[in-house]
């Protein structure tokens, strides 16, 4: 498989060269309420992210009535409800969407949000989004997978809760309709301990499937995703709330809209130190390197005529004045052209 290596999702151009892509993850920490999806908005405007996302479901197309909420979800909200209940009070309708899709354009932040049914993807279509998030649940959902490459945008692939030989199954399955495809490494918890971050999966994702790779960071706090930075990803994610207090099965486990901030600043920050692939003195090193480093002196005094030798030759600090002894190959065995005296610069 050769995916492609340049994916533009609105204005933003994902590479290996460019700037990661920041996605503040709202899911559902709107509660179902509008107003406080926008307020969502307008905190990770201000945060300044790459794009907020949210989760578009109908509850009765997404699952059956009797399920039991996942062991995070107990712990965060009403045990006497079920996955179902709990589902049903956080849909959003096409209608607010749209609302949201334009509020996000007002504020010049790209709206995304992950379809997890054959109806809401189709209901996207109006929107005209810009990419598809593909949530880890259906990573497994070859039906899915295949429906959704063929709308043509570029796919964002969590992969939470699932063994190397499906993600393979799942990459196959796209790969004949839609070579835009980012793997973003998951673990499908919230939140999660530390050593089930796996970040080495990143190395492993790149290596045996040749793609651009990201990571949804559900770890505690600013967590793993600085470091994800450095292993190579292109795209974070990560879950913010208003307040970690709310009612809901992801705000204990979200971001703060200061620990949001904070979080942006930090993925900035690892970017920075990563720098360019590019091996050369910085600016700050240029002063540097003509003080401390060194060129050829005189190490005995020298007649015009004598041959430059490894005995009479040295290198000191000279303020950058002289012959690099990178190069005294060049001088050796040569006459010299004039007298020196010891610790004369050498200037053939």
């Amino acid at each position: 498989m050769n995916f492609n290596k340049t994916i533009n999702i609105s204005d933003k151009q994902i590479s290996k060269s460019s700037p990661v892509f920041i996605i503040a993850e709202a899911g559902v920490n709107h509660n179902g309420d509008i107003n406080i999806a926008k307020k969502l908005i307008d905190i990770a405007v201000e945060a300044k992210v790459d794009a907020v996302k949210f989760q578009t479901f109908k509850t009765e197309k997404l699952i059956l009535k009797d399920v039991i909420k996942a062991q995070y979800q107990t712990k965060t909200t009403n045990k006497k409800e079920s996955q179902y209940e709990m589902l049903k009070k956080l849909e959003l309708t096409l209608n607010q969407n749209l609302e949201l899709y334009n509020y996000c354009k007002k504020k010049k932040i790209i709206f995304l949000t992950t379809p997890f049914d054959e109806d809401s993807l189709d209901e996207l279509d109006k929107i005209n989004l810009p990419a598809y998030k593909i949530a880890s649940t259906d990573i497994t959902n070859l039906l899915f997978l295949k429906k959704i490459a063929l709308k043509n945008k570029p796919l964002l692939l969590s992969t939470g809760m699932c063994y190397l030989s499906e993600i393979e199954l799942a990459l196959n399955e796209i790969y004949p309709f839609n070579k835009n495809i980012i793997l973003l490494q998951c673990t499908a918890n919230y939140p999660i301990n530390d050593n089930e971050v796996n970040l080495n999966v990143l190395k492993t994702y790149m290596d045996k499937f040749n793609i651009l790779v990201g990571y949804s960071d559900h770890s505690i706090g600013i967590g793993a995703a600085p470091y994800a930075v450095s292993m190579g990803a292109k795209i974070i994610e990560k879950h913010f709330t208003i307040n970690k207090k709310m009612q809901g099965p992801d705000h204990k486990a979200s971001l703060t809209p200061e620990e949001l901030k904070q979080f942006v600043k930090s993925i900035k920050k690892a970017e920075t130190y990563l720098g360019t692939e590019i091996k050369k003195p910085t600016l700050s090193e240029i002063k540097t390197r003509k003080s401390l480093q060194k060129c050829l002196v005189a190490n005995k005094n020298i007649k015009k005529g004598e041959l430059f030798t490894d005995n009479n030759i040295v290198a000191k600090r000279t303020g950058g004045i002289g012959i690099s002894p990178i190069l005294y190959k060049n001088l050796i065995g040569h006459k010299a052209n004039k007298n020196y005296k010891k610790d004369d610069i050498i200037n053939e």
